[in-house]
């Protein structure tokens, strides 16, 4: 049995920081799951999902702390996770894709349609570039939605589609398949 650890890491970005953080995840007990990391505005920043035997906790959280100051580190308990259950619920993974003029509350207008729909964001990542032939700065974003059985998609995708129109961007739903990516 091991005891599930989820760690949210944050800092300046430098050559070195996942070395370093991966050091003492191993020093500490612990096995590195899963993860995601990515620099933004100099930062960087992600989540890393650790497993560590009960035993061990307690010494790979002291052993994270010397970490401050070349990158934050928060721990927190992973055991209250959705557990087997909801992971057998049966869904499809679905992708949008986004691109539209730079204007604020976008994301707040996609994820609205998505709370609506009882939708959990798994993935999502966006970014803005310069406009290449009028100027100006698009908003790109793509996100992997978890879309239990009984979602409707038609109503969703109507919902998705009518609001595309109203903010003025292009979108574009389609399954995804996590086997492609393997």
């Amino acid at each position: 049995m091991t005891t599930t650890l989820v760690l949210t890491v944050i800092g300046n970005d430098r050559a070195g920081l996942v070395k370093a953080l991966a050091d003492v995840i191993e020093q500490g007990g612990g096995n590195w799951e899963r993860s995601h990391l990515s620099e933004l505005a100099g930062k960087f920043a992600g989540i890393v999902t650790v497993t560590v035997p009960p035993e061990r906790v307690d010494a790979l959280r002291a052993a994270l702390a010397p970490l401050d100051g070349l990158l934050d580190v928060t721990v927190h308990d992973g055991s209250a996770d959705r557990g087997p259950a909801a992971d057998a619920e049966p869904r499809r993974d679905l992708r949008i894709e986004l691109l539209g003029n730079d204007r604020p509350g976008i994301v707040g207008a996609v994820s609205g349609v998505l709370a609506r729909h009882h939708l959990s964001v798994a993935d999502l990542q966006s970014l803005t570039r310069d406009a290449p032939m009028t100027g100006g700065r698009l908003f790109e974003a793509s996100a992997l939605v978890a879309v239990p059985a009984q979602v409707d998609l038609d109503a969703l995708r109507a919902d998705l589609e009518q609001l595309a129109s109203e903010i003025q961007v292009d979108l574009t739903l389609s399954p995804h398949d996590a086997t492609a990516e393997a």
